[in-house]
């Protein structure tokens, strides 16, 4: 594990952190599955662009699910 990795690591988990905390108080399933997805990823992937690019990935679906309704 090299210093990227673990930044990178600690900045995602801290977003995901933040949808699943807003998701759990707004009573809102997919902010709050989207964030605990992101925490998981970044226990699973191996490199720092990896996990940035897991991480936008699930930003992007979390806002597109959002704006589609799904969940409400």
């Amino acid at each position: 594990m090299n210093t990227d990795t673990l930044w990178a690591s600690m900045l995602w988990s801290a977003v995901g952190s933040g949808f699943a905390i807003y998701g759990k108080k707004q009573s809102r399933v997919v902010p709050m599955v989207g964030g605990l997805a992101m925490i998981g990823a970044t226990y699973f992937c191996e490199t720092a662009l990896v996990m940035s690019l897991v991480s936008g990935a699930l930003i992007a679906g979390i806002w597109w699910a959002t704006k589609r309704g799904v969940g409400d």
